[in-house]
């Protein structure tokens, strides 16, 4: 049966993976109308949302056009252009996270810093430009290994990530702005979600151990 919807609200998703699919499921059992954006007709998302735009979430101008043809705007992945974003709040529209808060979620130096500044328990850390001061920083003694290269953005799912133990190691290091970390035991990886209401309503899911196999 064709689904009638009778408002005007329209919510876009940036990015129509397999997230943006379970977005868009139970808003559709909502009066809302879902939009999405991303660079494959043939993402998961694609053929359940009412509206699809192909682009690149990644253009400024392909992110700002889409936040002109909806109401809110709900992020699938982080990788995203924010400043596009920025502009779009700034014309008033709604976007979830903010645009100030996904700059520090998209670096993991921003991150790591924003944890010191407040007091919150992480791994010691230092930040470098490029792997030429990485390597430096360990002839110098500055960096003592073990230790974990994480590459500052375009991470997930442990891409970005590398463990160096040894000064072979060296010889592969990732590419680009780093955070380098103590390398630390972990006895185990929990994940917990948080989620705030605009009226600051603050609701946790239940926490969830991380199994990697």
């Amino acid at each position: 049966m064709e689904q009638v919807i009778s408002s005007d609200f329209k919510l876009g998703i940036i990015s129509g993976g397999q997230l943006g699919k379970m977005m868009i499921d139970p808003a559709n059992k909502w009066d809302v109308q879902t939009y999405v954006l991303d660079a494959s007709a043939d993402c998961p998302s694609a053929k359940i949302c009412h509206d699809f735009t192909l682009g690149d979430v990644k253009d400024y101008d392909a992110v700002f056009q889409f936040g002109q043809k909806v109401d809110m705007i709900a992020l699938e992945v982080e990788n995203v252009n924010v400043e596009a974003l920025v502009a779009l709040k700034a014309q008033g529209k709604k976007v979830f996270p903010d645009p100030d808060i996904l700059k520090i979620i998209q670096d993991k130096g921003l991150q790591k810093e924003f944890y010191a500044n407040h007091q919150i328990p992480t791994a010691n850390f230092e930040l470098y430009k490029n792997q030429e001061d990485i390597i430096t920083a360990v002839n110098t003694g500055e960096i003592t290994l073990p230790f974990v290269q994480k590459t500052r953005t375009e991470g997930y799912d442990g891409k970005g990530v590398k463990i160096v133990k040894s000064e072979e190691d060296l010889n592969n290091l990732l590419d680009g702005a780093s955070v380098i970390e103590d390398l630390t035991d972990i006895k185990k990886e929990l994940s917990v979600i948080v989620a705030q209401n605009t009226n600051g309503e603050i609701g946790a899911f239940p926490t969830v151990e991380m199994v990697v196999n």
